[in-house]
């Protein structure tokens, strides 16, 4: 009900000829406004490693498989945010043990273990009767009805990812780009592992109230993949997919409260629309040279 109580104020303020000056006055404009730097920076920073570690099937498959916490949340009667963040980050760490202590391949044990997650959270959604609100608006995102606790969860996993991956930036870089070498050199990788893993679950679990389930992995994937067109160096490749995180976050929320369409589609509309214009940039540019 939060999405279209506040769409309607920002429809109304339109409609009076507010401009936007005016529509950025209202206290949850203001909060979302935050959020998209927040979750900018952060899905910038870790979407970067997600991209070049060829992580974004996990990332992909984390945040469909937190359905259960959401509808468990539902059920239980508990905002369904605190059913996300254990949940997803139970799930990341118990999906990566799977892969390192079996034959199978990654795809294949995200794929069982996916497929295993959905069900049970489509059998516990079947469970909820009445309003399911809470559940649309975790699937489909509302980073317009964010209150102060979203902003401190997302603040406090940017502040966590920064410290990790900032102070260890050059063992992170050759993580990446050649594990067996990093091994050698005396990098605790399996460590390293699980803790990015634990990063990218809670990165997603507080990404998917504002951009909802289906649409998470695109916030992590689609602003590194655009950088990564811009540059081939590390350090601006990072930076460039902060920026393209945190600016079409903020151009996809101003959009969803001057047009009063859902935010989460809103944002990633604007991702895709930026990472095609980039790739149309760079082949006519190829093309003129």
């Amino acid at each position: 009900m939060d999405f279209f109580n506040n769409c309607q104020i920002a429809w109304l303020a339109i409609a009076n000829g507010n401009n936007l000056a005016s529509l950025l006055q209202y206290p949850f404009m203001q909060r979302a406004i935050v959020e998209a730097v927040l979750m900018g920076i952060l899905g910038g920073m870790l979407g970067s490693f997600v991209t070049l570690r060829q992580l974004s099937f996990f990332s992909h498959a984390v945040g469909h498989a937190a359905l259960v916490g959401v509808a468990l949340g539902v059920l239980l009667q508990v905002n369904p945010t605190w059913m996300l963040l254990p949940f997803t980050l139970i799930f990341g760490v118990v999906v990566l043990y799977f892969i390192d202590k079996t034959d199978l391949g990654s795809d294949s044990v995200l794929s069982i273990v996916l497929s295993g997650a959905l069900a049970i959270g489509l059998i516990l959604t079947s469970l909820i009767k009445g309003y399911r609100g809470n559940l649309m608006q975790v699937l489909f995102g509302d980073i317009l009805a964010l209150d102060v606790t979203d902003l401190i969860l997302t603040l406090l996993v940017l502040v966590g990812g920064s410290i990790f991956l900032l102070s260890t930036l050059q063992q992170q870089i050759l993580l990446t780009l050649n594990p067996d070498v990093a091994q050698v050199q005396g990098i605790p990788v399996q460590l390293y592992r699980y803790v990015f893993v634990v990063l990218l679950s809670l990165a997603v679990a507080v990404a998917i109230k504002a951009v909802g389930v289906l649409l998470v992995n695109a916030f992590l994937v689609i602003p590194a993949s655009t950088a990564k067109l811009m540059s081939h160096r590390f350090s601006g490749f990072l930076a460039i997919s902060v920026i393209v995180g945190s600016t079409t976050s903020i151009t996809g929320i101003i959009v969803s409260g001057l047009f009063s369409i859902a935010s989460g589609p809103s944002i990633v509309l604007v991702q895709f629309l930026l990472f095609l214009a980039v790739v149309i940039w760079f082949k006519l540019t190829l093309k003129a040279a």
